[in-house]
């Protein structure tokens, strides 16, 4: 049996496991980050230096600072710290910075409606 979910990558409670809490919250953070997605931008490579609790935005081709390592993935401001998510192709985000709502294509976020604003 797979320790993760197939679509989310969602770790399971795993049997006799010891601190059930630390998978069960980690996959409700998973969750908040990544259903209803709203991203500050689809192609950041600079961390911003005061990133408010829940921001988000899509790593960009050559990232950054802290972002180094994460090209591609989803930067969400958590707790103080960094959660990267790998994205899967799909998945459909507001991208503010755009006015635009995107869709994941499997390599790149693309425009599926702009609210031209």
């Amino acid at each position: 049996m797979s320790e993760t979910t197939p679509n989310l990558d969602l770790p399971f409670i795993m049997p006799a496991q010891a601190q059930k809490h630390v998978t069960h919250n980690e996959a409700i953070e998973l969750l908040d980050a990544i259903v209803q997605l709203t991203l500050e931008n689809s192609a950041a490579t600079t961390p911003p230096l005061a990133p408010l609790e829940g921001q988000a935005w899509a790593v960009g081709d050559v990232p950054s600072g802290d972002w180094s390592g994460h090209a591609g993935s989803i930067a969400a401001w958590r707790g103080g710290g960094w959660l990267f998510v790998v994205p899967r192709e799909g998945w459909i985000a507001w991208v503010k910075g755009d006015a635009a709502l995107q869709v994941f294509t499997g390599t790149q976020w693309d425009t599926l409606a702009a609210t031209g604003a």
